[in-house]
């Protein structure tokens, strides 16, 4: 469906872009309105593979955009920055640009990246094995890696440059780098929900949404807004509901690029700059995107 990868979008003599990050480039419609356009560049460990996952900027634009109209029926007042997935009139001839772009409220991002655990594992489990604790929390002794956690957990990190690496960070701190202690408590409290509610909506279609992250950013009234990409194999860990159980204590199977966090440790590349992942362990990343998709959004990909 999607033989080429696009990694590179070029569209700056039509429109002036704002920003890059590892997946998608920013550029301003007007004042008020941006233009994201997702590419098939994947990363992991924080570094950019040289070579594109086929298709995947459609699908985490089309998940997006299903959870930004389905999580607001949700959760009372929440608000997003999506606006619509029309071209604007300046790249209406770049068809093979329509699938991955979405037309956005401009607003000022908060400097934190709010994270949801529901499970413990990845850098949290990392944390707890050596502290017994996740973000400075915490947490009753003997879990085992992957174990569901009694309530989910409001885990920020801090949210690092181009080429930076994100940083674990206590909820004090993030309020603390907010600055504003009730838009601060909105992050948390609407976080909490959204976890919750796309959890529940993931479970009944056998996936387990063990953790997630989401950004927010605030309007000229400090409404805060939930912003970027929404609940995505990029920005979540999904699982299989009916294998979850019988793997505690060790690697799930999972709708997300662990396939690829896998495949670079395994090969010792984990971290490194200009690894090109191979085609069998691109497919293989692409049809659990694909897979991900559908279940979630009832809709084929």
């Amino acid at each position: 469906m999607y033989p080429q990868a696009i990694t590179n979008i070029d569209i700056q003599d039509k429109l002036p872009k704002v920003a890059s990050g590892k997946v998608r480039d920013l550029y301003a419609i007007d004042d008020d309105t941006l233009l994201f356009v997702a590419s098939d560049r994947i990363s992991a460990y924080d570094v950019i593979m040289e070579n594109g996952i086929p298709g995947k900027g459609a699908l985490l634009t089309a998940m997006s955009i299903y959870w930004f109209n389905y999580l607001p029926t949700q959760v009372p007042g929440l608000e997003t920055h999506f606006l619509n997935n029309d071209l604007p009139a300046a790249i209406s001839d770049q068809t093979e640009l329509k699938d991955r772009s979405m037309q956005v409220r401009r607003l000022r991002i908060l400097p934190t990246e709010s994270i949801v655990r529901g499970y413990i594992t990845g850098s949290g489990w990392s944390e707890y094995t050596k502290s017994g604790t996740v973000n400075g929390i915490k947490l009753p002794e003997g879990l085992i890696e992957g174990q569901k956690l009694s309530e989910p957990l409001w885990t920020p990190s801090t949210k690092a440059e181009m080429g930076g690496k994100d940083e674990n960070i206590s909820p004090q701190k993030a309020r603390e780098m907010i600055g504003n202690e009730v838009v601060a408590k909105k992050v948390e409290e609407l976080s909490l929900q959204i976890y919750k509610a796309a959890a529940a909506r993931a479970e009944a279609v056998g996936i387990v949404l063990a953790d997630t992250k989401f950004e927010f950013g605030v309007d000229a009234q400090d409404k805060v807004v939930l912003v970027d990409e929404v609940l995505t194999p990029d920005s979540s860990r999904f699982w299989p509901k009916e294998s979850w159980e019988a793997n505690l204590g060790r690697a799930q199977p999972s709708f997300d690029k662990q396939f690829l966090r896998d495949w670079l440790k395994s090969n010792g590349l984990k971290g490194k700059e200009g690894v090109k992942v191979p085609d069998d362990v691109v497919d293989k990343t692409a049809a659990k995107y694909r897979e991900a998709c559908e279940k979630l959004t009832g809709k084929s990909a």
